[in-house]
């Protein structure tokens, strides 16, 4: 499965492009793995469990530079981290939503587009939740 998912947005920041059930493609980068994405940064590989089974440890590097809204896309379908996971994220004044990763993406560069302070935490589509 491949989709095209770039919006018709006028931003500086790099949006999610196209994916597969193996990569993602956010602006040149072609990432053939989980990844997270902030503060213009990516790190990969992130995440290569569901998300069911994610810590606290997993989501600390929003710590560095707290977004707005973080964006968590759980692969192929919508899945949510624990409840210790998500009592952090509320601790740290994020707001976040889960949803299947091409949801995500979409979700992503409409934030962006909207000027929204927005980091993305992406598993890839072949993970089933």
């Amino acid at each position: 499965m491949q989709a095209d998912i770039t919006p018709g947005l006028e931003s500086g920041q790099r949006l999610f492009h196209t994916y597969g059930d193996d990569f993602f493609q956010l602006g040149k980068d072609r990432v053939e793995s989980s990844l997270y994405f902030n503060a213009g940064k990516i790190v990969a590989p992130w995440l290569e469990v569901d998300i069911s089974k994610a810590s606290v440890d997993d989501f600390k590097w929003l710590e560095a530079s707290t977004p707005e809204v973080l964006v968590i896309g759980t692969g192929r379908r919508t899945a949510f981290p624990s409840q210790e996971v998500m009592d952090y994220l509320a601790s740290l004044h994020v707001g976040y939503e889960c949803m299947d990763s091409l949801s995500a993406a979409r979700t992503f560069n409409i934030l962006v587009g909207e000027g929204r302070n927005v980091a993305a935490a992406m598993l890839l589509p072949k993970v089933k939740a």
